[in-house]
């Protein structure tokens, strides 16, 4: 039923939802939160276990999975290198705090960090396939 001339509508009109993978955020937002749930991740599983886990890489799939929803089409590349630099950036933060974390304890941080990023290769590997795989289909379902 339509409302007559010059009355006030009883419901206001609703935007029509959007499907989960349109996002709308900035690659600067997403990239700081998913640094932010990455690190968090991180520091949950060393409190909880002394050493980085299935948790952390579990949570490192699900984050570049998320990342790659969130993000508006035009900074897609932002995104689609996210994967490797936020691992990368993980490791360094964990070694820097303490070798033995990652890796043995007179291991060096730069030995550290190598240890580390070859401990985590499947989930950088799943986590950095899943986000470019997610990228390219929300392209192609965006045309």
């Amino acid at each position: 039923m339509r409302a007559r001339p010059g009355h006030p509508r009883l419901s206001p009109r609703r935007e029509p939802l959007r499907p989960v993978w349109d996002g709308v955020s900035r690659g600067s937002e997403v990239v700081a939160l998913a640094s932010a749930l990455t690190l968090t991740a991180a520091t949950v599983e060393i409190a909880v276990g002394g050493h980085l886990g299935l948790f952390f890489d579990v949570c490192f799939v699900a984050i570049c999975l998320a990342s790659a929803l969130m993000v508006r089409p035009r900074d897609y590349f932002t995104v689609g290198v996210l994967p490797p630099l936020l691992m990368f950036g993980t490791m360094v933060l964990v070694a820097l705090n303490g070798t033995r974390v990652i890796a043995h304890r007179h291991d060096s941080v730069v030995q550290a960090v190598i240890t580390g990023l070859a401990h985590h290769a499947v989930a950088l590997f799943i986590g950095y396939a899943v986000c470019l795989v997610t990228l390219v289909l929300r392209q192609r379902a965006g045309r």
